[in-house]
């Protein structure tokens, strides 16, 4: 069984998704990929994964270093678990590019290609919590962010990562 939960974030709308132990989804409403992959008979329930995963939220929307992650089970492939499995690393208030991980994700087994890694960070379904936010294109591009460009910004300077050197994709304007 799937359960749904509702967050009112600073940011808009979230929902959570879980299978009764553990975080399967979060995703910003209107995000691409919103909901991919929910079962469209979920229940909507409290559940204490739910009160552990908003109090995190609390802590993070509130500028706090959250600390502890809820128990998370993000559905994906062996590659898309790896990568995600490497964001979890990407520290607090830094940032890091696609290249950096699949430079990373290579050694010992051969080249893997940022834009592989872009995919997969995409496709993360526990957004923030599993911090996609985080990378950024090799330029400092703020590209690829399913909840919008506006919002992984704001993600960032919450955190007080230095955006300094950050710009917005295409137009390459400096932030």
């Amino acid at each position: 069984m799937t359960y749904v939960n509702h967050y009112a974030s600073p940011l808009g709308e979230i929902l959570l998704a879980s299978d009764g132990e553990a975080l399967t989804g979060l995703w910003f409403l209107g995000a691409k990929y919103f909901a991919r992959g929910l079962d469209s008979a979920a229940q909507e329930r409290d559940l204490s994964v739910f009160q552990s995963a908003k109090a995190w939220l609390d802590a993070y929307f509130a500028g706090r270093e959250p600390g502890a992650l809820p128990p998370l089970r993000p559905a994906g492939t062996a590659f898309q678990r790896q990568v995600w499995d490497l964001l979890l690393q990407i520290p607090y208030g830094a940032t890091t590019t696609y290249g950096a991980l699949a430079r990373r994700l290579a050694e010992g087994r051969g080249r893997v290609s940022a834009q592989a890694v872009g995919g997969a960070v995409g496709h993360n379904p526990i957004s923030l919590l599993i911090p996609c936010h985080r990378v950024v294109g090799a330029g400092g591009s703020l590209t690829g962010y399913a909840g919008g460009v506006d919002k992984k910004l704001a993600l960032l300077r919450l955190e007080g990562a230095d955006c300094s050197h950050l710009s917005l994709p295409k137009t390459g304007t400096a932030l």
